[in-house]
């Protein structure tokens, strides 16, 4: 990886508006007389072996540049200050230089929820190397399959990840979660994931940052792969059954409370945000995007006042409609 690519990466997602957000079709049914106060509202949540006062985080980004330098720097501030987790972009970036200084966050923050990310296609050996460099409190191993396929410098052997996710549940010894880049998880695999031990999975479907469009900007080709891959809502829906047995998580496309409590309603444990965050601190000083992530907080306990849910548990009783895309889908 060069640095100009991770580069070439922010550049690229903050450009792109992705046509369609599934979360616009879910409507959440309001309760006009709700049992409880809004001071009683509880935001914990509990998910990869840790409880947390809050059921959203930043989730993993960029790492292995000067510039990812200085936006991971500005994340750990703030997700410090307002309490939630930060997931650090891929370790892989700093496989062949350990004093990368976009990695070197907790020993400045050191109240810093952290956890951090590495690709399947990595063996466990480099998972181990990223938890002694950085401390993280679990571990997210990503699958990007049609972002490697896309990039010309990208992997073109897969017939191994299995085997590679079974070695990192194996040897790892914090909790791992497998991470979708935005593609969305498919109900099978999610299975053979459970079947292998992984017990927590980011379905990351198709609505925020498309690393499809992203690289297809960076090679200006296959630009009918654009919109490859499942919506968040459509696999987090495909997934419910499923939602018993694994810690579901749920990024790609949320940009604000209402999308976050329409994910925690159809059966995430969490929800991951990356760029609407990165947007933030791209456009606003630290000191700003504490007080909107703050501002954030306090709405998802009214939102949930205003649907009669005390817990995040309480917000799988919710009814919902579909509508479009989502409706036609999913007729029942």
């Amino acid at each position: 990886m060069t640095n100009n690519r991770k580069d070439d990466h922010i550049r690229h997602a903050l450009a792109y508006q992705s046509p369609y957000n599934s979360f616009d079709d879910v409507e959440l049914i309001h309760c006009s007389l709700p049992d409880y106060d809004l001071a009683e509202i509880d935001l914990s949540t509990h998910f990869a072996g840790h409880d947390f006062a809050y059921p959203f985080y930043i989730n993993a980004m960029t790492g292995g540049s000067e510039k990812a330098r200085i936006i991971n720097e500005k994340l750990a501030q703030i997700a410090e200050t307002c309490g939630i987790l930060l997931v650090t972009g891929s370790y892989s970036a700093a496989l062949n230089n350990p004093s990368d200084a976009s990695f070197k966050l907790k020993k400045e923050n050191s109240d810093l929820l952290l956890a951090t990310n590495i690709g399947l296609d990595k063996p466990y050996q480099a998972g181990l190397q990223a938890l002694e460099a950085l401390q993280p409190i679990f571990l997210q191993v990503h699958v990007n399959v049609m972002q490697e396929l896309l990039m010309p410098e990208g992997e073109r052997q897969f017939s191994h990840w299995k085997n590679h996710l079974a070695e990192y549940v194996k040897n790892i010894p914090v909790p791992i979660v497998l991470k979708e880049v935005g593609f969305g998880m498919d109900v099978k695999t999610i299975q053979q994931a459970y079947d292998l031990g992984i017990k927590t999975v980011d379905i990351s479907g198709r609505g925020g940052t498309s690393f499809a469009y992203i690289e297809n900007q960076r090679s200006q080709r296959r630009h009918y792969l654009d919109q490859w891959g499942q919506s968040t809502v459509q696999a987090l829906l495909n997934a419910h059954d499923l939602s018993d047995k694994v810690e579901l998580l749920a990024s790609g496309g949320i940009r604000h409370p209402l999308d976050m409590i329409k994910a925690l309603v159809l059966g995430a444990k969490g929800v991951g945000l990356s760029r609407p965050i990165l947007e933030l601190v791209e456009t606003k000083d630290v000191a700003e995007v504490i007080e909107i992530i703050q501002q954030w907080q306090d709405d998802l306990k009214r939102i949930m006042c205003a649907l009669n849910c005390r817990t995040i548990e309480d917000l799988k009783t919710v009814n919902y409609l579909l509508y479009g895309k989502l409706a036609s889908a999913n007729p029942n």
